[in-house]
């Protein structure tokens, strides 16, 4: 049986409004842009995910929300869980060792450093860092997300903005 876990770091944030809370960011104009697009990226896969989860930050729930949609997901079935939300790599693996075994395919929708962390543990490869609102594909050869640790994974997908759409202003954090 193959487990597989999307990793979607959230799309680009708007810094604009002095200080804001971290929290209450939302998207910018390129994250209200990218997060669509690469929702549609995504479905392309046919990974098709029967869970979406996300933090609750607005940054995050914004771009779980664009993905969802581009996945023919029910935006109201989104699980938003505050644990994911300043999370260490121990948190979401935690998260994921408890998910339901009726779920093959689940997709995450974060924060970084935490989920470049986690992928490059998951399957010890070299990712250096997710951009926002790149998608890293894992499958697992286990029943149970139980199972799931450290090299035990084997990334299927990497992919990010830079890759499918040009004429983008600033960098990629």
């Amino acid at each position: 049986m193959t487990k597989n876990i999307i990793l979607v770091r959230h799309a680009k944030s708007d810094w604009s409004i002095p200080g804001q809370k971290d929290f209450d960011r939302t998207l910018n104009q390129r994250g209200l842009l990218d997060a669509p697009r690469m929702g549609n990226e995504l479905a392309k896969l046919n990974l098709n995910p029967t869970l979406i989860i996300a933090s609750p930050a607005a940054r995050t729930k914004a771009t779980a929300q664009y993905v969802a949609e581009q996945l023919k997901y029910n935006t109201d079935d989104i699980l938003f869980l505050e644990d994911l939300y300043e999370a260490s790599s121990r948190n979401v693996l935690s998260a994921i060792n408890q998910l339901d075994n009726a779920h093959h395919t689940v997709l995450i929708c974060g924060h970084n450093p935490t989920f470049t962390h986690i992928a490059e543990y998951f399957t010890r490869q070299d990712i250096g860092n997710i951009p926002t609102c790149g998608m890293v594909h894992i499958s697992f050869e286990v029943e149970n997300w139980a199972m799931i640790s450290g090299q035990t994974g084997t990334l299927k997908n990497f992919i990010f903005p830079k890759m499918f759409f040009t004429n983008r202003d600033g960098d990629d954090d």
